[in-house]
């Protein structure tokens, strides 16, 4: 199977893309011994900032530095004005289909996808239906996962569309970059990314509830320090400038939520929630969380405070709810679809099924609700046992399945143990929606498979990021 690769083409043979010219002729001079002692002082970097993540039930290692590749990937401009148009329409679409969800249903009454799929999944969130969110935008904060299998081709991996994380990577990485090779950095002209902390306070203060406040009270609500993300919890409070609160911070009265401070309660209007649905109210959801707030839901449901992501987002990141996201874009916009999905076979579909369980060994499945690359077979890389043990999931409960080919992702130089070698890649780029618009920041979070051959690029899967170059915009 050909690979496109980033910088030479087809398979490595072919001449150097433009992006990358640059690039090429900068690692052709520059000796090994610097790239290593680059290397080196980018993970000191990490270390003393303290940008790390914890595997759950890892006892040896709980908290790990992300590995940092120093060789930035390049996109051109006309390439990223495309993926922003598709980000932009799908994530319109997103929002139509949540709103919809929760409202009139249309697209079920439409028999566009089985209403079952909606009702027995467990991220549709009762709760929510009927209430109107501020703006009908459900979905504040996505991030979108891409792959790209040749020069002009992007498809979309996955929607995440409740907590989506990394986008602090997204800024640190550039940091660093720009610190370690600021002639290499100087010679491109290369699209901000440092900007995405204003661009994203301003969308959240856009949806507060309270209408003609000057300067809506924002805060962020993080698990605690025990929490994989709680770095970027951490990390983005202080960016923005708004408080990192837990739920003991918080309490309800009248179902308006305050915050305690050293000179009294303070009025909340918009929660960065990085807490699950089931946790975030004792009195509505999972009676024994101590990492939600009693009570606000209530305010929420009174219309005195905004949440964002909105409670119930997860139905549209479900894997299942994916495979219908062409027509989902179609039914809302009235538009083709600008990027497209992998091809997708759906388990709970009897023809699908058949298919898949004739040719696993060459496919990948993964469970409509798992993530970071947990409860998922890569067919050409499993052992003849793991694809038995698939092959039994799939006819125990094929509806919690899907299945896909084994795309060739697109590969980018990468410098690892042996020195600069090809490594398959994929991007998220943070997706930004408030009242008044969409707005994307250019670039976003390369993930990169470190394992020679290896496709899952997964951070608790060993995996590591780069530093995402749009040029010319």
């Amino acid at each position: 199977m050909p690979v496109f690769d980033e910088m030479n083409g087809v398979a490595g043979g072919g001449e150097v893309r433009a992006p990358y010219e640059q690039l090429k002729q900068w690692l052709a001079r520059t000796p090994r011994e610097l790239l290593d002692t680059r290397r080196s002082q980018a993970e000191l970097f990490f270390r003393r900032i303290g940008i790390t993540f914890a595997v759950y039930g890892d006892e040896a290692a709980t908290e790990r530095l992300i590995p940092f590749d120093i060789i930035p990937r390049i996109i051109m401009k006309k390439e990223w004005d495309h993926v922003a148009r598709g980000l932009e329409q799908r994530v319109r679409a997103i929002n139509m289909f949540l709103a919809d969800l929760y409202g009139k249903q249309e697209i079920l009454r439409a028999g566009i996808i089985p209403k079952e799929l909606i009702f027995t999944n467990p991220f549709y969130c009762l709760e929510m239906q009927g209430l109107k969110v501020p703006h009908d935008i459900y979905c504040h904060i996505a991030g979108i996962d891409l792959v790209r299998v040749d020069e002009d081709t992007f498809y979309v991996l996955e929607d995440n569309a409740r907590t989506p994380s990394g986008v602090s990577y997204m800024l640190e990485n550039r940091e660093v970059t720009m610190r370690l090779f600021p002639e290499l950095y100087a010679r491109h002209r290369i699209a901000p990314v440092e900007n995405y902390p204003d661009a994203l306070l301003a969308c959240l203060q856009s949806v507060a509830p309270r209408s003609g406040r000057r300067d809506p009270n924002v805060a962020v609500l993080t698990p605690g320090q025990f929490n994989s993300a709680y770095y970027e919890h951490s990390f983005l409070a202080d960016k923005l400038g708004v408080e990192l609160v837990e739920a003991s911070d918080l309490f309800v009265k009248d179902e308006v939520v305050y915050m305690r401070t050293t000179e009294g309660p303070q009025r909340l209007d918009v929660l960065y929630r990085r807490v699950d649905d089931d946790f975030l109210d004792p009195l509505v959801f999972k009676p024994d969380s101590v990492l939600g707030v009693p009570g606000i839901f209530g305010a929420y449901q009174a219309g005195n405070i905004t949440l964002a992501n909105a409670v119930g987002t997860g139905i549209a990141d479900d894997k299942a709810v994916y495979t219908y996201m062409p027509e989902i874009v179609k039914f809302y916009t009235g538009e083709e679809p600008i990027l497209h999905n992998v091809p997708t076979w759906r388990c709970r579909e009897p023809e699908a099924l058949a298919h898949v369980l004739d040719n696993l060994p060459d496919l990948v499945v993964k469970e409509v609700n798992g993530s970071g690359g947990y409860g998922m077979l890569v067919g050409p890389h499993a052992t003849r046992g793991q694809i038995e043990e698939f092959r039994r999931k799939l006819k125990a409960h094929p509806e919690n399945f899907i299945a896909q080919p084994t795309l060739a992702l697109s590969t980018c130089p990468t410098f690892v143990a042996s020195g600069v070698a090809p490594r398959h890649v994929d991007l998220r780029p943070f997706v930004l929606s408030g009242a008044n618009g969409v707005e994307i920041v250019p670039g976003g979070l390369t993930r990169v498979a470190l394992k020679d051959g290896s496709l899952v690029v997964n951070s608790s899967q060993g995996g590591g990021t780069k530093d995402t170059w749009v040029l010319g915009a």
